[in-house]
């Protein structure tokens, strides 16, 4: 076996200090970069968030770690280097994130997961005050939730899209984990659980395993409320997100605590650009068939995609909310293929009055 070349703790140290060195001043130069590329974008109106070609740099570093046998895996590579294009974002222009409330809630840890501790994050209390502060244009960024694995899709989201300006840039899915924070030092000191009214059923079992059946169960109005009240009692305990007990302080002394591990919710990231094609794209749009009550319809609509060879992803109705009548139903399609391919222009152009696009971006890990 190879002889290791730091034979004590303190050889470790000294490496790994000369090495974070080393780090910090190329990240000091990627920013100078960073700065230069914002000035241009400023110039020439250039969108700052770019998710395709955060995702070309990404896919590039995990191909060239495997190649050295490094030890980083994607998920690493993607933790560490989301966090440095957020800071080059907010360095190339600051921007200001709307995201559905309160501070804690999942929407704002998913915020967080793409743009970073460093931003400027405005908690609103509704979907619909999202998509209003990103029209009036006090924020940039939005992120809404439109879809869980289990309650299906998000209507308001929906309904909102279908007549809003902004568009769809990117998409995240996050698996939905729950976690036990708490001030108390001893299980049994705690008296009160807080939660929302579904936290607690979705815990049964934890509950259960741990004597908690004939503790005070109090629903909230949210997780982050839970942890609020949690932060306060060192007798009371809460049932909330990972991000809710670190920004109120309260430890977490269990994660992960649902019965079921398969949660999750699919989050969207709204703003007023157009992105470029990166070759693993999604597009969502819009269908409002004009003789959508006449058999088949929908049917010769979708003979279109694939002729042209195009996967749906998900397709779903909702009812009509025109003043004049006019649709019974409208259809929210997603596909896989981006807005300027030719394939997807053949398809959309048969449709130009009825298709409404919502916007095309990097495929999302679900």
């Amino acid at each position: 076996m190879k002889k290791s070349i730091w034979q004590t703790l303190e050889d470790c140290r000294e490496t790994i200090d000369s090495i974070d060195d080393a780090i910090l001043e190329l990240l000091n130069k990627r920013m100078k970069v960073v700065e230069r590329v914002g000035e241009i974008k400023n110039d020439t109106g250039g969108a700052i968030y770019r998710p395709e070609r955060e995702k070309a740099i990404i896919e590039r570093l995990v191909e060239l770690s495997k190649k050295e046998n490094g030890l980083l895996n994607r998920s690493a590579i993607e933790a560490i280097y989301l966090e440095i294009f957020a800071v080059s974002r907010n360095l190339e222009l600051p921007e200001r994130i709307a995201y559905l409330g309160p501070e804690g809630s999942f929407t704002h840890q998913a915020a967080e997961s793409r743009f970073g501790a460093m931003s400027d994050y405005l908690s609103l209390n509704s979907i619909e005050a999202v998509f209003k502060t990103l029209e009036s244009k006090r924020a940039k960024f939005g992120v809404v939730p439109i879809e869980n694995s289990r309650d299906g899709i998000v209507g308001e989201t929906l309904d909102l899209l279908a007549k809003s300006s902004m568009k769809i840039v990117a998409e995240l899915y996050m698996p939905i984990h729950v976690a036990f924070a708490t001030k108390a030092q001893h299980l049994e000191e705690i008296t009160k659980i807080y939660s929302k009214d579904k936290g607690f059923g979705q815990c049964r079992e934890f509950l259960s395993e741990h004597g908690f059946s004939n503790v005070e169960l109090i629903p909230v109005e949210s997780t982050a409320k839970a942890a609020i009240l949690a932060a306060e009692d060192p007798h009371a305990a809460a049932i909330c997100s990972h991000i809710a007990a670190k920004l109120y302080g309260v430890p977490t002394l269990f994660e992960n605590i649902e019965d079921e591990s398969d949660n999750a919710t699919r989050f969207v990231i709204l703003s007023d650009f157009k992105n470029g094609v990166s070759g693993d794209d999604k597009t969502s749009i819009l269908v409002r068939l004009h003789d959508a009550v006449e058999a088949g319809a929908l049917v010769h609509f979708l003979q279109d995609f694939d002729a042209q060879k195009i996967n749906l992803s998900k397709i779903e109705s909702r009812p009509s909310k025109d003043k004049d009548g006019g649709f019974d139903y409208w259809f929210y399609i997603d596909f896989y293929g981006h807005i300027d391919e030719a394939r997807v222009q053949k398809v959309l152009s048969k449709h130009t009055n009825e298709v409404t696009w919502l916007g095309s971006y990097v495929k999302g890990e679900s």
